[in-house]
């Protein structure tokens, strides 16, 4: 296995809150919820709602698909070491594709600290993961950061995304045990969707989202050619020599070490074009 927060704020609240049953575990899990301390930073108001955090790796982790070189992709663990999350009211709204940094009136920590999260958890027709629920001032919340980190436990030990599965071809099956350590920050505007999200009303709940994008990296055979999510992304093939046994077991390091050096870099690219809001874009930096 793989070896391993200017504005000065009016009020500072701190609420003691519950994270939301599903954790690690799909929504319907009915593990005990656990507890962590979370942060408002915010101009003084009277009404408050919840708004909850949610991560989302899309059909694609749910019920597979198809490579852009044709291997059918099944997923049985995609684990991903979230961290340090925070939701933001910003006037104007911010732009990922500037310059500039996330400016707001009012921010709420979503999540401190790190956990890890299975996004292939539940069956083919499950709920993004509910990773925590807290109470914040009410207002439209149009921006997220987040990062991607090494986890320092379990199964994903020293990794940040681990993904576990298996890949079918012409007959051919192949188990997989992809590792990446590299670690990511993302700063997201708003979540772009079927329908808008972060509007925290009075005494209502208002979800944020997370979305992972992982065709970015294997490609995706219903889309054409000659699209970008074709151009850009690596496929299955580049894993194939890695196999023994009919398992393929293979980290960054030894990806870069053997990989022909522009695969690798758009892998690398790739890697770092994980993170979405929905369809909506994020400014990212690899930690390097």
């Amino acid at each position: 296995m793989f070896a391993k927060k200017s504005f000065i704020s009016l009020v500072s609240l701190v609420f003691i809150t519950p994270i939301a049953l599903s954790g690690c575990a799909s929504p319907e899990s009915s593990q005990p919820a656990n507890t962590s301390e979370t942060t408002v930073e915010t101009a003084a108001t009277d009404e408050t709602g919840i708004l909850k955090l949610v991560a989302n790796g899309e059909d694609f982790v749910r019920q597979g698909f198809i490579t852009k070189d044709g291997w059918q992709i099944t997923f049985d663990n995609v684990f991903v070491t979230l961290a340090d999350v925070i939701a933001y009211q910003t006037d104007p709204p911010y732009n990922p594709d500037s310059d500039k940094a996330i400016a707001s009136k009012t921010k709420v920590f979503l999540l401190e600290g790190d956990k890890i999260i299975d996004l292939a958890e539940g069956d083919i027709n499950a709920d993004p993961l509910v990773i925590t629920e807290v109470k914040a001032p009410t207002g439209m919340y149009n921006a997220l950061a987040w990062k991607v980190v090494q986890s320092d436990n379990g199964e994903s030990e020293d990794q940040a995304i681990l993904l576990k599965g298996k890949a079918e071809k012409e007959g051919k099956i192949l188990e997989f045990a992809i590792a990446f350590d590299k670690e990511l920050n993302y700063s997201c505007g708003e979540f772009v969707g079927d329908e808008r999200k972060g509007i925290v009303k009075d005494s209502a709940t208002a979800e944020m989202e997370t979305t992972f994008h992982f065709d970015h990296i294997f490609g995706d055979a219903e889309a054409p050619t000659d699209d970008a999510i074709n151009t850009d992304s690596i496929g299955f093939d580049p894993f194939i020599p890695f196999a023994k046994d009919g398992k393929i077991t293979v980290d960054l390091a030894t990806l870069k070490e053997n990989l022909d050096p522009a695969t690798y870099q758009t892998l690398e690219k790739a890697i770092a074009g994980l993170g979405h809001v929905g369809e909506g874009h994020c400014k990212k930096m690899n930690n390097d």
